[in-house]
């Protein structure tokens, strides 16, 4: 790592890209598929309705898990899947105690368009921690083979214009993603106002002062007046708890700390799980294993992929169309829940067509359970498509019947794949079935399972993230001395819009618990949070005020809103995935895209402030 200074304009530029594309990795994303017949799903059986005997079959196998127990943290000698493989060692530097105006954690999608919001609304005395040795956020830890967006990148790359970039495929790569994260910080000067490979270990209010007092391993106890979190929902690794797993003698690693010095060519590979990352990993295994052997407790969705390049056409097109990815994104946020949002027409999309659909006109209005019905039997009819795709394409009808998913669309969470099922028609590629409560043993060899053992070179896991695990919660110290965390486990999670949380004034939250107003693009998400909390930021510089908190009545009725509509949805969601806490979270404490209706309510707090408690001030800092 290096850091140099630029002679234009005296500002520090740091090289930090260790291993960033390496030119032996194998697999650059999606790419495009020639065979027409796995970029096509079987037709929709007409009239099908949901039903309860495939719900029945995944509710006992609900039963006989042990839940968010199934999952542990990487502590102790766990910890060792958590280092950074990925960057040279930190920087050496003396610990900071100086003053900055908005402390910004994280710098992934969500920090850089945070920052160049707040230039472009006057906010220049910004500084950024970031545990990483890099931008890019999910996109630097994650840097598997075959990692790409489930997205089109058209609609989740941010500030396309302003960067004048063309992404080079509809669905991009990672490692594309993670160089356009890069782009971005040298363009807007990103670099110089970041501290990387720096953990905020603990941040504390101080009511006299009127400023956060942030903690970080490298010994910092830097003031800043406001602080926002922007470091994620899925950052917290987690693996799978199973007996003798410190015994294995063979390399083993996560895959969101791909270990690319181990050599996979001519191994025995095994991978644990199937969730969205492992069905982007296996078909490239395939290619170099000699062996492999996918453990496999609950199907994925296997969606249509349909993968393209983007042509020439649309790039003379667009260069010529000012705000295009904007206004592409903004379609796309309109349409984007549920399958239809990645099956979207281009030409709706691309703004050439009024619509891609006909919307049904309704002459009564639905009940809400009415609604529910409604989408859980176009849900099952999708996943009806779903199942019979894998007929279709996988031949041996055992693993066949096991690689069929049987809970209701999204459920847990869809996946986009052309290659993926092809994959487990080849000799050296096996399925090993563990439902419903997973692997059971792994021994100094390998794998045991149901008294079988399966011998290994390399063990990877792909066991996810915890969802809104976010360790910067368990240690922020608000007024009253208690964490956010103690203050949620104590009283429930709640909010305002998701961003603010009372007792703890002049903190912003971006995505976290209650988070509203998104869609299935994240990027939709953050451009909605940053542009509301530069709206906070300018509101309190125009009125001279410097604390900002929030009355208790608006945020629980706020909490109370995200409770009803995630108890009326439950239905939709009645299985074991992080969207849910594998079954344990309270209604209402994770997510929630509330769509129109949170933009109605972020919209009337703006219009009369009557939510916020402005004040003052009352000690000087020097």
């Amino acid at each position: 790592m290096s850091i140099s200074i630029d002679p234009d304009t005296g500002l520090k530029i740091f090289d930090t890209r260790a291993a960033s594309t390496m030119d032996d990795v194998v697999g650059r994303g999606y790419s495009v598929t020639a065979d027409e017949a796995l970029k096509t799903l079987p037709p929709q059986p007409p009239g099908a309705v949901f039903n309860a005997e495939e719900q029945a079959k995944y509710r006992d196998n609900k039963e006989a898990r042990r839940g968010a127990a199934d999952y542990m943290a990487m502590e102790g000698e766990f910890s060792k899947y958590l280092g950074d493989v990925y960057s040279a060692d930190p920087v050496s530097r003396e610990a900071l105690a100086d003053e900055c105006e908005i402390m910004v954690v994280g710098a992934g999608f969500s920090g850089l368009l945070l920052w160049h919001k707040l230039n472009q609304a006057g906010f220049v005395d910004v500084r950024f921690c970031e545990k990483g040795g890099d931008v890019g956020g999910t996109w630097y830890w994650n840097r598997y083979p075959g990692i790409a967006c489930d997205v089109e990148s058209y609609s989740y790359f941010p500030l396309l214009e302003e960067m004048g970039y063309f992404p080079t495929m509809k669905f991009a790569s990672g490692f594309e993603i993670f160089e356009y994260c890069q782009k971005l910080a040298k363009k807007f000067h990103f670099y110089d106002h970041c501290l990387f490979h720096t953990t905020v270990e603990k941040t504390q209010w101080d009511e006299a002062a009127g400023r956060w007092i942030v903690h970080t391993n490298r010994g910092d106890a830097m003031r800043a007046r406001y602080l926002i979190y922007a470091n994620g929902i899925l950052t917290t690794p987690k693996l799978a708890r199973i007996e003798g797993m410190e015994a294995f003698r063979g390399k083993s690693f996560h895959t969101s700390r791909w270990k690319y010095d181990v050599d996979l060519k001519g191994k025995r590979v095994g991978i644990i799980g199937t969730g969205a990352t492992a069905v982007q990993v296996i078909p490239e295994l395939a290619k170099i294993a000699s062996e492999l052997y996918v453990f496999q407790r609950t199907p994925s969705t296997i969606d249509v992929r349909d993968q393209r390049e983007t042509t020439q056409e649309e790039i003379d097109q667009w260069s010529h169309e000012a705000g295009w990815a904007r206004s592409r994104r903004a379609r796309f946020a309109r349409i984007s829940e549920g399958r239809t949002a990645i099956q979207a027409n281009d030409d709706y999309l691309a703004g050439r067509v009024a619509d891609f659909r006909e919307r049904k006109q309704h002459r009564n209005k639905l009940a809400p359970e009415e609604r529910v019905q409604k989408q859980l039997n176009t849900n099952f009819r999708i996943m009806e498509q779903i199942r019979a795709r894998v007929d279709d394409i996988v031949e041996d009808s055992k693993t066949a019947a096991a690689l069929k998913p049987y809970y209701p669309y999204a459920c847990k969470r869809p996946t986009f794949h052309d290659e993926y099922l092809p994959t487990f028609n080849l000799p050296h590629v096996y399925l090993v079935d563990t439902a419903p409560t997973g692997v059971s043993q792994i021994n100094a060899n390998g794998i045991v399972h149901d008294g079988v053992e399966y011998p290994l070179d390399v063990l990877i896991y792909a066991t996810g993230f915890q969802w809104m695990a976010t360790a910067t919660f368990k240690t922020t110290v608000g007024r009253d001395g208690r964490t956010l965390t103690e203050t949620w486990d104590a009283e429930g999670t709640k909010t305002f819009l998701g961003i603010h949380a009372k007792g703890f004034p002049n903190l912003f939250i971006v995505t976290g618990p209650q988070g509203g107003g998104g869609s299935f693009n994240f990027t939709d998400a953050i451009d909605a949070h940053g542009d509301y909390i530069m709206w906070m930021l300018s509101t309190l510089r125009d009125q001279g005020e410097e604390i900002i908190d929030i009355h208790s009545q608006p945020q629980e009725e706020y909490a109370e809103h995200c409770r009803k509509a995630d108890i009326m949805s439950a239905p939709l969601r009645d299985c074991l995935s992080y969207y849910n806490g594998h079954g344990d979270a309270d209604p209402g404490s994770l997510a929630y895209y509330g769509g129109g209706r949170w933009h109605k309510l972020r919209l009337a707090a703006q219009d009369t402030l009557e939510p916020y408690i402005f004040g003052q001030v009352t000690e000087t800092t020097g």
